[in-house]
């Protein structure tokens, strides 16, 4: 999908809402016509609701009619051109308008692909306080030290969260984070706060995310999901994360794979990432996982 910047200035919406769009909107919310494929439906949203909120609307009216692996364009309804334009950048909802989803002609299939170049690592939230609560998280954390060290080899970004770090510490000391780009603090569950969509707007090229860390069923399952809502394939490493319940663990793996959300294991990705045993990093990727990833509880439960 394409992606509008959030948290800006408010722009005027264009109008022609529609008849009936506005009946029954609630106090403090704007009237909107949510219109995608031949369907139109009147709803509403908050007064300054942007592109982020826009999507979630569309999906709770046509959730089950929507392609996730097809890309799409938000459009606004401009009285000025009598017709529908891209959503302009920093747009919020300030007044009855009109929007509609449009499907890009060209369906992407989810191959899962990874080259150095168009990826970043996102390591979430591997922090202290959690280690005496998730399931195998001594193992997670070696898996996650593996997939740093292969990151600093082939020279891929990584993004390192951490959740209300005053409360819950800091990065665990084993997870090694030297040479990341960002370790920011945050309160959201998901990963996709504005500092993150910064850095990965000033990355060229990025088309996959590699994402573990914990915990899975919370912020690694709402991080994925979003990343996904803004046209970004997901690669979830299962070996390196958990959560304090296998129950909620393995239940979040299945549904991100049900999503197109690829499901995937440490030593698969650094393999991937070099693709040929002639790769000048080879050598030491191969001594990386020479020793076997810890299975971390996932062979009895799948």
């Amino acid at each position: 999908m394409a992606a509008a910047e959030l948290a800006v200035p408010a722009l005027a919406g264009g109008g022609g809402g529609g008849a009936g769009a506005g009946a029954g909107a609630p106090s403090g919310t704007v009237p909107v016509l949510f219109c995608f494929s031949v369907f139109a439906r009147p709803s509403s949203v908050p007064h300054g609701a942007g592109y982020e909120l826009l999507i979630q609307k569309f999906l709770s009216l046509y959730g089950d009619q929507i392609d996730m692996h097809r890309k799409f364009v938000v459009q606004l309804f401009a009285e000025e051109w009598g017709q529908y334009v891209d959503l302009p950048k920093g747009f919020a909802v300030s007044e009855r308008c009109k929007v509609r989803l449009v499907p890009l002609q060209i369906q992407l299939t989810t191959l899962g692909n990874l080259t150095p170049s168009s990826t970043v690592f996102f390591c979430c939230d591997m922090q202290e306080r959690f280690r005496p609560a998730i399931k195998y998280f001594g193992d997670i954390i070696s898996v996650g030290q593996r997939l740093l060290q292969g990151a600093r080899m082939l020279g891929i970004p990584v993004i390192v969260t951490e959740q209300y770090p005053k409360g819950l510490g800091s990065t665990v000391q084993e997870i090694d984070l030297t040479g990341v780009k960002l370790v920011l603090p945050k309160t959201k569950f998901s990963m996709v706060i504005p500092e993150v969509e910064a850095a990965l707007a000033e990355i060229p090229g990025v088309r996959s995310v590699v994402l573990f860390g914990v915990e899975t069923h919370v912020c690694i399952q709402q991080t994925a999901l979003e990343l996904v809502g803004r046209g970004i394939e997901v690669h979830i490493v299962a070996d390196a994360t958990s959560s304090r319940s296998m129950m909620d663990r393995m239940f979040a793996l299945e549904r991100l794979a049900r999503t197109g959300i690829i499901v995937t294991t440490s030593e698969a990705v650094l393999l991937q990432l070099v693709a040929d045993k002639d790769h000048p990093k080879f050598k030491e990727i191969q001594n990386l996982i020479k020793a076997s990833a810890p299975e971390s509880g996932l062979l009895s439960k799948v």
